[in-house]
C-alpha cells in the first residue's frame, strides 16, 4: 500500500526511539488543515508515549481541537507506567485518528479504538505494521520470543580451530554488524563451552544502551563457572540457566534459573514468562544444533570468512540430529568488507 506522507513521518519518528525496551517503537503526527502541527515518538521505556509526546510539542494544547492524528500503533487504553493515550486524545478534541496497526498486546488490542469511537472520534485502521516492532508483534502472536541464531564460520564450515581457544574469523565490518544485531535483542545466549573458551562479553560496545541486552548462558553447575569471566561484571544483567542452584552469594546483576533438564523449549518458555520478546543465540555449535532441532530458530544470520581452517576444527551446528529437514526462505546475501553475510527466515 501507499503510505501517506504524514504516516511516513510518524514511522520515521518512531525509529528514533532506541530505548523502548519491551515497549513498541511508536511515532505520531498531528495534522490540521493539511499542516503538520507536531511530531512525537516514544523516546524511552517508562516515558510518555508517542501520542502524548506529539501533544506536548504543540504551541498550545487548544490546537489539537479538530485535528487529525496519524499514529503507527493503536493508542493504549490502560494505565501502566503512563495514563491511557486514547483517553487523552478524547479530552483534547482530536476528531480523527489514522492508525497503522492495532496493538497485538491483548491489554490494548481493539480497546483503544473502542474508546476513541465511543467519544465520536473518526478512526481509520490501515492494518499495516509499517516495518516496525517485528519482535514485539511476533511475541504476542506466538507467545514466545523471536529467536535469531547467529554464527561466523570459515569457508569449510568451521566456527573454531581445533585448539581450545577463541578463533577470530571475521573482519571489523562484520564485527560492527554483529554489534548492530545485538542492539536489536533483549537477551543474548551462549552455551557453557563458548563461555569457557571465548569468555564473551555479550555487550553492545559500539552504541551504549539505556537497556542493554541481558546476557545469558546455559551451564551445568553455576558454581563451576569462573567468577572472573566477563559475564560476572556489572556492565549488564546476566541470567544463568543452570541445573543446580548456587551455594554462594552472587553479584546483584546475576540471576540463576534452576532446572536439571534445560532444553531450548524450556528456556524459551522461561524467557516468554519473563516477557522477553527477542533472543539471539550466539553459540556454540551444539546449542545451535539443539535450537534448530527444536524448530525454534526464526531468523538465521551467518557470516562467512574467506579462510579455511581445515583439520579437526569445530563445525557449525553439530550434535543434535534433525527429525525433518528444516527449510528457510531465499536468503539475503551481502558483502561486509571481505566477509559474506547471509540472512534468512524459517519458512
Amino acid at each position: 500500500m501507499v503510505v501517506s506522507k504524514y504516516l511516513q513521518m510518524a514511522v520515521d519518528a518512531a525509529k528514533k526511539g532506541q530505548a523502548t525496551w519491551t515497549n513498541p517503537q511508536v511515532g505520531a503526527v498531528i495534522v490540521k488543515d493539511q499542516q503538520v502541527l507536531a511530531v512525537g515518538y516514544h523516546h524511552q521505556f517508562g516515558h510518555r508515549h508517542a501520542e502524548i509526546d506529539a501533544l506536548a510539542q504543540l504551541a498550545d494544547i487548544s490546537q489539537a481541537k479538530g485535528a487529525t492524528m496519524y499514529v503507527t500503533l493503536e493508542p493504549c487504553s490502560h494505565y501502566g507506567k503512563t495514563p491511557p493515550c486514547a483517553k487523552r486524545l478524547t479530552e483534547v478534541g482530536i476528531t480523527r485518528v489514522v492508525i497503522g496497526l492495532l496493538d497485538p498486546n491483548p491489554l490494548v488490542s481493539g480497546k483503544g479504538v473502542a474508546i476513541l469511537k465511543a467519544h465520536g472520534i473518526q478512526v481509520e485502521v490501515l492494518g499495516e505494521s509499517l516495518g516496525l516492532n517485528v519482535a514485539y508483534r511476533f511475541f504476542y502472536q506466538h507467545q514466545r520470543p523471536l529467536v535469531t541464531l547467529k554464527y561466523a564460520m570459515s569457508l569449510d564450515g568451521k566456527i573454531n580451530s581445533a585448539q581450545k581457544e577463541r578463533t577470530l574469523l571475521t573482519q571489523p565490518a562484520a564485527q560492527q554488524d554483529v554489534q548492530q544485531l545485538r542492539h536489536r535483542q533483549q537477551v543474548i545466549l551462549v552455551g557453557e563451552h563458548t563461555l569457557s573458551i571465548d569468555n564473551p562479553r555479550l555487550t553492545v560496545r559500539t552504541n551504549p544502551m539505556v537497556f542493554p541486552p541481558i546476557r545469558a548462558a546455559l551451564v551445568w553447575h553455576i558454581d563451576d563457572v569462573d567468577r572472573q569471566s566477563y559475564l560476572f561484571d556489572q556492565s549488564a544483567p546476566t541470567w544463568f540457566f543452570s541445573a543446580t542452584a548456587s551455594s554462594t552469594k552472587l553479584p546483584p546483576n546475576i540471576q540463576v534459573f534452576v532446572n536439571p533438564h534445560w532444553t531450548p523449549k524450556t528456556m524459551v518458555q522461561k524467557l516468554a514468562d519473563e516477557g522477553v520478546q527477542s533472543l539471539l543465540v550466539e553459540g556454540g555449535s551444539h546449542l545451535q544444533a539443539d535450537f534448530i532441532a527444536a524448530e525454534l530458530v526464526d531468523d538465521l544470520v551467518i557470516y562467512v570468512a574467506p579462510i579455511v581452517l581445515g583439520g579437526t576444527g569445530l563445525p557449525a551446528v553439530i550434535g543434535q540430529p534433525l527429525t525433518a529437514r528444516t527449510g528457510f526462505e531465499k536468503p539475503t546475501v551481502s558483502m561486509l568488507g571481505s566477509d559474506i553475510r547471509i540472512q534468512t527466515r524459517r519458512v
